[in-house]
């Protein structure tokens, strides 16, 4: 609903990710579907075809102020049981769809699936349009809600015509790559190609469970004693790199100085470093024009690198017991 209400502040932020390096302007369409609108009690006042409409012309227009792609997204719906829902769940992809693509979007994605079979539902929907579609699950190395492990969720959604896979949302970086990692021995297996794809959160969280981070008694209003910092992408960025992944970004948490670390990052690959980073010194660099001897000593990568941060809270445990 920012985008009705909050046109200029959407499209600022959609700008800082851009300076900071991002190709794709995905729209802010998550959970933009009239069963969600209804459960929110805002569906008398507004309808989700507004909503994407206007996600879309704001993802257009600073796409163009950057030669960058646009990125129209579905998710998961409120009415998934089992295979009794198939028709409605694919129903309301495609009321979204007809909005996507009245406003031409580059590609599509299905992301933060649960189940498996409803993004199989939803991938079957949008490669109808016949634009490139992605889809990404919001699971664990452990597998999908039905506990389908990572490498059949992948060649599941291949087969129904995505061409890019992988993660987003629910866990930290680590454990995403490690799904995304057996999605990828998933997919040899099989002889299947797929473009890979990893948009972690921006939090560390190994303490939770398949449930992911909204298990953690912090979330959702007390995470920040757990954000990643930029130095912690520069690594998940590498790693993500070495790994096969190609299309790498962020999901919750992430900011866009989180996005400049990992354009920052692969920057020798793409041969260019992002706009947001050209009054920044790489790797503290800056640090070198301190007063203070001991401040100018950390403009180096290796301090960085090899830093052990403090959380500054005493009494805090460095994990937690999830509730779920």
């Amino acid at each position: 609903m920012y985008s009705l209400c909050f046109y200029s502040a959407v499209r600022q932020l959609h700008r800082e990710f851009l300076r900071a390096g991002a190709d794709v302007m995905q729209t802010f369409t998550f959970y933009s579907c009239d069963d969600k609108l209804d459960i929110s009690g805002n569906a008398p006042n507004i309808t989700c075809q507004q909503i994407n409409e206007v996600a879309c012309d704001i993802a257009r227009e600073v796409a163009n102020e950057g030669g960058a792609l646009v990125c129209a997204g579905v998710s998961q719906t409120g009415v998934y049981k089992d295979r009794s829902s198939e028709s409605e769940v694919k129903a309301i992809v495609k009321k979204q769809l007809d909005v996507f693509l009245r406003k031409d979007v580059d590609f599509l994605i299905a992301e933060y699936f649960a189940h498996v079979e409803e993004a199989v539902w939803a991938v079957e929907v949008l490669v109808t349009s016949g634009k490139p579609v992605a889809s990404t699950l919001c699971i664990s190395p452990k597998g999908d809600i039905d506990r389908v492990c990572p490498a059949e969720c992948a060649v599941r959604l291949v087969k129904a015509g995505a061409k890019i896979v992988g993660v987003n949302c629910h866990v930290d970086p680590t454990q995403c790559l490690n799904t995304v990692k057996q999605m990828k021995e998933g997919l040899d297996t099989a002889g299947l190609r797929a473009h890979l794809m990893i948009q972690p959160l921006g939090f560390h969280c190994p303490d939770c469970t398949s449930a992911g981070y909204i298990g953690l008694p912090e979330f959702p209003f007390a995470l920040e004693s757990r954000v990643v910092n930029r130095w912690d992408v520069h690594k998940y960025a590498r790693e993500a790199y070495t790994a096969g992944i190609r299309y790498i970004g962020g999901c919750c948490g992430f900011e866009p100085y989180h996005i400049r670390a990992l354009a920052e990052e692969l920057a020798p690959e793409r041969g260019f470093l992002p706009p947001a980073s050209q009054k920044h010194g790489l790797w503290g660099s800056a640090l070198e024009g301190s007063s203070k001897p001991y401040v100018k000593a950390r403009a180096s990568r290796s301090h960085w690198e090899n830093l052990k941060p403090a959380s500054g809270r005493p009494l805090c445990p460095s994990m937690s017991i999830p509730d779920a």
